[in-house]
């Protein structure tokens, strides 16, 4: 006769992983992982965006006119931004080269300098965005 097994009988690796009673979850440790997940979807929507931009003044010849070459600098400019929006997030993460802050004072001063860079880029974006509508405006022989 087989012995059947129930429930409490499974091994302990098939388990799921909860929350056992007793173990504590902090709050704070939750919100900045949170936090962390969407500065990171936020960056990768911005560059995504900004390669793009610069493919399509490269593609187009635009990158070769005044206006397209001021362009490409604020592109390259936001860039460097978002690289070291990078450097910011992988140090928040405890990936980086520099150790993570541990004083919530210090975390919020990253997140301000996130901030911050996230909206210089979003500036030079839209700078270029009204150039690249006046190269569309200018006529071809320039």
């Amino acid at each position: 006769m087989s012995k059947r097994r129930t429930p409490s009988s499974k091994p302990k690796e098939a388990r799921p992983s909860a929350p056992r009673l007793g173990q504590v979850v902090l709050l704070s440790d939750a919100r900045h992982a949170r936090r962390l997940a969407t500065y990171r979807e936020k960056l990768e929507r911005v560059v995504k965006a900004n390669k793009r931009a610069i493919g399509k003044l490269y593609v187009s010849g635009a990158l070769f006119t005044r206006l397209g070459t001021s362009a490409g600098r604020d592109l390259l400019l936001a860039h460097e931004h978002l690289l070291r929006v990078v450097a910011l997030l992988d140090r928040l993460g405890h990936q980086g080269d520099v150790p993570a802050p541990r004083r919530s004072d210090e975390v919020d001063d990253i997140f301000r300098e996130l901030d911050t860079l996230l909206e210089r880029t979003s500036t030079l974006t839209e700078q270029t965005a009204q150039l690249m509508g006046e190269l569309a405006e200018e006529p071809r022989g320039q």
